[in-house]
């Protein structure tokens, strides 16, 4: 699309001259005043401004002002014959993006327009991009209706906007990053910096450095200052994963910054002070920590806050089929293939299953199925021998095959029979006479039972 320019000033042959110089690159609209501008503002979208700023009646300031009233707002440059500091500098208190003094250098115009519109486009990409993050890390961002996740998203609603420190507990797997970005993109430091630090991606001595910086010879490598984490996360939020993992002598300094608000770098004995939220999150039980020592116990009252427990995935079994789609369709769209299905016994398997990995398993194995079922309906016979065993106590073997026989005590004798004999037409593979041997009961009884249950077969209707 050719961008649009919008030319203001009440000579004419600056108007017509601006025109043909450029015409052939830009489309361009003229205006003698800025109350024409304004019509025309009203009327049309401009992605640049080239105003006069002494005209008869209003001044091409109250142009500036306008134009940064819109919703599309355009790029304005100034010019004038009038050019001194105090000109430049009301116009660009105003708004203006650049300036330029009468009679107008025409190359260098063509230069500060093309940069003005790269500026825009910079402006529009980054302002495209936080509507993307709010979208993703909005409390909408969140997949799932399960009880537990929803007293999650309850409590990110409530603290975000705060300026309390959090700490993050749950499983490996379950998110905890994702929860502490929501919190930061929800909060009023949205615009700031986000900074991830993996306390346990790095040893002591290197972590300590990651956090709170060094100056130049503190130590054998240290050739030049380095800022630290904290630093650069000024105004921002600092996310510390892995808390648990930290060293008892790192876990002072931390301390030091929950109470007072300062560190220092390694190797200087200036106290630094910084604005920045502190979220940790960790997969270790802290309180166990502090009971044997290995985690101070006044800093996990400094961490904690607030606390937010993630639920992990197998207390979310209703979420999983929902979660899956997500996953599915995400890839499916970056790999350029129609996304695969799951049968209704395929989703009960996966439902069944523990996964210990929890939602970065489940993700992983939403990539696997996109990879290798592209377009096709995944049944339960597809899965991996792993995501169909039920676990138990003990097995009953039949034919060389292993059938889980000991009883659920949280089911009934008839729940407990049906989850048996689908476990056997699952392991026969729907064959009715193998799954009876598997059994150890007649065909005929199998069938009676299969008349009686018809939920229980794994062929899919």
């Amino acid at each position: 699309m050719v961008p649009t320019i919008l030319i203001v000033d009440d000579e004419k042959h600056t108007r017509e001259g601006l025109r043909q110089t450029l015409e052939d690159s830009y489309d361009i609209y003229l205006a003698s005043s800025a109350d024409e501008a304004f019509n025309l503002l009203e009327a049309e979208t401009f992605d640049v401004i080239v105003t006069d700023l002494r005209m008869p009646g209003k001044s091409g300031l109250k142009v500036i002002d306008k134009a940064l009233t819109l919703p599309n707002r355009p790029t304005v440059i100034m010019m004038t014959a009038y050019g001194n500091v105090e000109t430049a500098v009301e116009a660009m208190k105003r708004g203006a993006y650049d300036f330029l003094t009468k009679p107008i250098n025409l190359e260098k115009l063509e230069l500060l327009i093309q940069r003005a519109l790269k500026s825009r486009d910079l402006e529009t990409e980054n302002r495209r991009l936080h509507e993307r993050l709010d979208e993703k890390f909005s409390f909408k961002g969140f997949i799932g209706q399960a009880e537990g996740l929803r007293r999650v998203i309850e409590r990110v609603k409530l603290v975000a906007p705060t300026k309390a420190t959090i700490l993050i507990e749950g499983e490996t797997g379950t998110g905890k990053e994702l929860v502490a970005q929501a919190l930061h993109q929800n909060s009023g430091r949205s615009q700031q910096p986000f900074i991830t630090v993996h306390c346990a991606a790095l040893p002591a001595t290197l972590l300590e450095s990651e956090l709170f910086g060094h100056e130049k010879g503190s130590f054998t490598g240290a050739t030049e200052r380095r800022l630290g984490r904290f630093e650069t996360a000024d105004g921002g939020t600092l996310f510390l994963d892995e808390i648990g993992e930290i060293s008892l002598t790192t876990q002072v300094k931390l301390l030091r910054f929950l109470e007072q608000r300062t560190f220092e770098r390694i190797g200087s004995s200036k106290p630094m002070k910084v604005d920045v939220r502190l979220i940790a999150a960790t997969n270790r039980d802290l309180e166990e920590m502090v009971r044997e020592g290995t985690f101070r116990e006044d800093l996990y009252f400094r961490l904690n806050v607030v606390k937010i427990i993630l639920p992990p995935l197998r207390e979310r079994t209703a979420d999983i089929p929902l979660l899956l789609d997500h996953f599915v369709r995400e890839f499916a769209r970056e790999n350029e293939v129609e996304p695969p299905t799951f049968s209704r016994g395929a989703l009960l398997r996966l439902q069944d299953y523990r996964w210990p990995g929890n939602i970065r398993e489940l993700r992983n194995f939403a990539e696997n199925a996109v990879v290798l079922y592209r377009g096709q309906n995944v049944t339960e016979f597809d899965l991996d021998q792993k995501y169909l065993a039920v676990p138990s106590e003990s097995t009953a073997t039949a034919g060389g095959e292993a059938v889980a026989r000991t009883p659920e005590p949280s089911l009934s004798v008839e729940e407990n029979e049906k989850r048996l004999l689908r476990e056997a037409l699952l392991k026969a593979r729907g064959n009715r006479t193998k799954a009876a041997q598997l059994m150890g009961i007649s065909r005929r009884t199998l069938h009676r039972k299969l008349a009686e249950w018809p939920d229980v077969d794994v062929v899919d209707r």
